[in-house]
């Protein structure tokens, strides 16, 4: 939709400051729809290019698995196999073990549980003492927490209610602002019996803050009950694994932090040696990998002793479910079920080997600046493009945001979303688009009420897209200028009324001009019978003399067909057939083309010498007898139609004569046996009016007269003709002109 040659039009304008305020709204707020297309990019960036499971990661997943079940009972088993399990991996060197369960009510299977379920009598007393001898499963779990690097799970809720352990068993240290009120804060927690809570090393929270589509992308590495912190499952492992004693929050504003004393939240969190880089909100997104078995022991095999110690020694044993009958299920990017402990062994793998995704503070002002640049971009070169390559460029831009991003998620694990800057481009050019769609609708309509009923629909087109050209003045430029006219006009239109004549123009014209429209001609203007027409102007037009010619030939089938059709109304009205004949000029090169006229009327014309030479032509074509003459400038823009030569002219004002042809017919016709023959007896005859033996040339003359076909034999004795009078004065050299046209 080019509108080059006027200043964007103020729908334009206003459709871009609508889209530059939606681009604006959308890149402060987030809204939902935009981030869950932003999430289904990462995603499939994570099918294409995620990370894979290295089996020398140092976490391992001791598994209630089927096989579990089917070895050692239903779940929940008692704890006192938990106790064995427990003390079978201290055994065998595990760093840390962490429970992906929250053990908050006594064991089902205690003693005392199973005695209250029987009937009381003196036999269930004797029982009941002697039970009661011995520890319970809770005690003998705690005992065996208590000996090996344990962690227990810690649900936390919306709803008030719980609280945590007493003893602290972790401590926090921060740099910088108070991170509390960007940490996920809840209203309760299901917590580890005490008993248990206390014997453990460790206590994480097993949440998971999924999105709208319930898929875990984020995790929180922080979670906050009143003031007070704890950290999850993951991150609490690998603090006891490390040995430390102390998570270190790092802060807006920290030292090297410098956030210009905004408060933006929580920057990284440091545990032992290693730095993890987190959002504000202490959350970090895992570079999710697909489920692998070899992450997976089962706890059958830990105990029977079908687990090498190398699987165990010096690693992170994450317990947990992954039957699915026990309902920890949870969908990631690459599995639409995956057991939590699975999701929490990734987060810890790749926290140690540093292959975590990021989504750097400045990513979201990033986007909308680009956002916002690409919009202004797009919007100042959208009315100089055609809507075909505005529509190649939005998609080659949109290509490169998409492979930018997919580049930086496979390069640096960084994620920058594409969507609002390939969105806003979209928008801005489906709606600019229509708006300059509009506008040059409104413009061509007021050109078309203005002008229409005097320009040629060419011309109106022409100054719809310029309208600075609707003033007086032009350009020169190269074109093919026909000249047409009827012969013997005054004695056709004898006899007929107005009515009829004009009948009999209409009928006329309508086909000439088709036939000079169709070959991307220019109807100049109508002068009575006459036709003048020019190639090249408004539009360009390559092969301007070759298109000249072609409707030349397309007139001078449809006159034989306007003759066939009033011969047969002649016929049928019983009157006197008189038959119609034009003749046709042809001239190339520089005119002046533009509005000529006032400055209260103009009309889109051309003017200039090669303009006049064309009426001389077409007034010499029935001198010669023929009715289509070109000038060389023509014929030799059209080589392969069929050209006769027919005289070299002085015109006036040109110092040099100028060849013309008359045109036999097409480039069929041209290259047929018949022609072949004529064209050859046709130049022998010139070549001997050439070489001065004028009197040979009339004997040619006089041949092709009887040779030729019928309409071309008053051509042929108009030129016998002339070679005789030539003979009669065998001096005068050199040849003159077989027809002056000067003067003409």
């Amino acid at each position: 939709m080019k509108l080059k040659s006027y200043r964007a039009p103020r729908l334009y304008l206003a459709v871009l400051a609508i889209n530059l305020a939606g681009v604006a709204l959308c890149g402060l707020t987030d809204p939902p729809g935009l981030v869950d297309l932003g999430n289904i990019v990462f995603d499939n960036f994570q099918r294409m290019g995620g990370a894979r499971f290295d089996p020398a990661a140092p976490v391992r997943i001791a598994a209630v698995d089927e096989r579990s079940l089917e070895a050692l009972g239903q779940w929940p088993w008692p704890r006192s196999r938990l106790a064995e399990l427990t003390e079978r991996l201290r055994e065998m060197g595990a760093a840390a073990i962490g429970f992906d369960f929250v053990f908050a009510e006594p064991d089902r299977l205690n003693p005392e549980s199973l005695l209250a379920l029987l009937p009381r009598s003196a036999e269930t007393a004797i029982l009941e003492e002697e039970l009661r001898k011995g520890p319970s499963n809770d005690a003998l779990f705690a005992a065996a927490l208590a000996k090996a690097p344990t962690v227990l799970g810690a649900s936390f809720k919306s709803a008030s209610g719980g609280g945590l352990p007493a003893s602290a068993k972790v401590g926090f240290a921060t740099t910088g602002d108070d991170p509390a009120p960007f940490i996920p804060a809840f209203a309760g927690v299901v917590a580890p019996l005490p008993q248990l809570a206390e014997a453990a090393n460790g206590l994480g929270s097993v949440n998971w803050l999924p999105d709208r589509d319930q898929v875990v992308r984020r995790v929180p590495l922080l979670v906050r009950l009143g003031d007070r912190l704890a950290p999850s499952l993951a991150l609490e492992s690998l603090r006891l694994a490390l040995g430390a004693s102390t998570i270190l929050i790092r802060s807006a504003n920290a030292s090297g932090q410098s956030d210009f004393g905004a408060r933006t939240g929580v920057n990284a969190l440091r545990v032992g040696d290693i730095d993890i880089a987190t959002s504000a909100h202490g959350e970090i997104r895992p570079n999710f990998s697909p489920a692998d078995p070899r992450r997976i022991l089962s706890i059958a095999s830990i105990l029977d002793g079908g687990v090498a110690e190398s699987e165990i020694q010096g690693r992170i044993i994450l317990v947990g479910p992954t039957a699915a009958g026990l309902g920890d299920i949870r969908a990631t990017p690459l599995e639409p079920a995956m057991a939590g402990v699975e999701i929490h062994a990734e987060i810890v793998e790749q926290i140690l080997a540093n292959r975590l995704l990021t989504r750097p503070d400045w990513s979201r002002g990033g986007e909308l600046a680009l956002t916002l640049l690409l919009t202004l971009s797009v919007a100042a070169a959208l009315p100089a493009l055609s809507p075909l390559a505005g529509g190649a460029g939005v998609a080659l831009i949109v290509a490169g945001l998409f492979a930018g991003s997919f580049f930086s998620f496979t390069l640096a694990r960084c994620l920058i979303n594409p969507v609002l800057p390939a969105l806003a481009v979209a928008w801005q050019t489906l709606t600019g688009t229509l708006a300059l769609w509009r506008a040059e609708q409104n413009v061509k309509g007021q050109i078309q009420a203005a002008f229409g009923k005097f320009l040629s629909p060419l011309v109106v087109e022409r100054l719809a897209e310029q309208p600075e050209r609707l003033v007086l003045g032009g350009e020169t430029r190269e074109l093919t200028v026909m000249f047409s006219d009827l012969r013997n006009f005054t004695q056709i239109s004898e006899g007929l009324d107005a009515h009829e004549l004009t009948a009999l123009m209409n009928a006329y014209l309508t086909p000439m001009t088709d036939a000079i429209l169709a070959a991307e001609g220019t109807v100049d203007k109508y002068i009575g019978d006459a036709i003048v027409a020019f190639w090249n102007a408004p539009l360009d037009v390559v092969d301007h003399g070759r298109r000249a010619v072609e409707a030349a030939l397309q007139m001078r089938l449809e006159l034989e067909k306007f003759n066939a059709q009033r011969e047969e109304q002649a016929l049928r009205g019983g009157y006197p057939f008189k038959p119609v004949a034009m003749g046709i000029g042809l001239n190339l090169g520089p005119c002046s083309v533009g509005n000529m006229g006032s400055t209260r009327r103009f009309d889109y014309s051309v003017l200039g010498d090669n303009v006049n030479l064309a009426s001389r032509l077409e007034g010499a074509s029935k001198a010669y007898g023929v009715d289509i003459v070109a000038a060389g400038s023509v014929a030799a823009r059209a080589p392969g139609v069929a050209w006769l030569e027919l005289d070299s002219v002085k015109v006036k004002g040109r110092s040099a004569p100028v060849a013309i042809f008359a045109l036999a017919g097409d480039a069929d016709f041209a290259a047929s046996a018949d022609f072949s023959l004529w064209s050859k007896d046709h130049k022998a005859m010139f070549e001997a009016w050439r070489a001065g033996d004028a009197a040979q040339a009339a004997q040619g003359a006089e041949s092709l007269e009887r040779t030729a076909p019928s309409h071309w034999r008053a051509l042929y004795a108009f030129l016998g003709s002339c070679f005789l009078v030539a003979a009669s004065n065998p001096a005068q050299v050199p040849r003159p002109p077989l027809v002056s046209l000067a003067g003409k």
